[in-house]
């Protein structure tokens, strides 16, 4: 078995079902009584939770793939980036039903709240990675237009952090521990990313550089 093969058919299904399982959790606490004496605040948290894990596991597919020398593992970041915006979605609709889909409301919430805005904001940049995600963007956009494009997750990320950050405020040490995986991501990402100009600039220079001339002899 080939490591596409491993991974579209043994590990690809393992993280779908993964993915699935905080809603599939979500659900049957609901059913059962344990989301607590505020199910609207619960799961509201449970799925700001979820979105930044898979955000980060999203970030880690190319630093485990150079690392592990495991090429095939790009196959999993398509659907990862789309079940952390599956999760954010229904963060923002569970937000939107808790403030009674007052558009009055909603913006001034907005405006007034300073994480209410970054974690706006971050969803909504989170919008355009998620349409155009599919083969057909890629093509339409190029490779390196839809590359650039797709660089604001890091930025979308930021901004959950610190929407996380700012909305527990001391009380819990997780927004800080986020914040810290998230450098570190960034940090690879910046060095893949030198790495590789460095190498296009070595290989422009050897194709550039004249042959060298030939030996004459009597």
């Amino acid at each position: 078995m080939t490591q596409s093969q491993w991974v579209r058919r043994v590990l690809k299904p393992v993280a779908f079902v993964l993915c699935l399982l905080p809603a599939a959790l979500a659900v049957w606490d609901g059913f059962t009584g344990g989301l607590g004496a505020n199910p609207i605040e619960e799961i509201t948290h449970r799925t700001g939770i979820t979105t930044l894990t898979l955000l980060m596991v999203t970030l880690a597919v190319t630093p485990a793939r150079v690392l592990l020398d495991v090429p095939a593992l790009v196959l999993l970041r398509r659907m990862l980036g789309l079940f952390a915006f599956f999760y954010v979605a229904s963060h923002f609709s569970i937000y939107l039903f808790d403030q009674f889909f007052s558009l009055e409301f909603i913006l001034e919430d907005i405006l007034e709240r300073p994480y209410v805005t970054v974690g706006f904001t971050s969803f909504v940049l989170l919008i355009p990675l998620a349409v155009t995600s599919t083969n057909g963007w890629v093509k339409r956009l190029g490779g390196k237009r839809w590359q650039l494009l797709h660089r604001l997750v890091y930025v979308a990320a930021a901004g959950g952090v610190l929407h996380f950050l700012w909305k527990v405020k001391a009380e819990e040490q997780r927004p800080v521990v986020y914040g810290l995986v998230l450098v570190g991501l960034l940090g690879f990402r910046l060095w893949t990313i030198r790495r590789s100009q460095k190498r296009r600039r070595r290989t422009a220079d050897e194709v550039a550089a004249p042959a060298p001339s030939p030996v004459q002899t009597d």
